[in-house]
């Protein structure tokens, strides 16, 4: 089976203060990385076009949007490394 290109989000996004940082794997996945903190979240993600859905694996949801290259989520904006 032919493996498929990792979507064109994945990878690491984040804050102008890098304090927030994301980490969207490949596999779905993501850490979310807050201060000191490397791991301070983590869960699954989808994605529909520039909309972002989050669950963590405490079932906590969130969303967000990509315009222009730029990761709008939660009153953030977060552009890639």
């Amino acid at each position: 089976m032919a493996e498929t290109a990792p979507h064109p989000y994945v990878g690491m996004w984040h804050t102008a203060d890098a304090h927030v940082r994301h980490e969207l794997l490949p596999d779905g996945r993501y850490v979310e990385a807050r201060g000191s903190r490397e791991s301070a979240y983590t869960g699954r993600y989808t994605v529909s076009g520039d909309h972002i859905d989050y669950v963590d694996d405490t079932g906590f949801t969130a969303d967000g949007d990509f315009v222009d290259g730029v990761l709008y989520h939660a009153g953030m904006i977060l552009r890639r490394i």
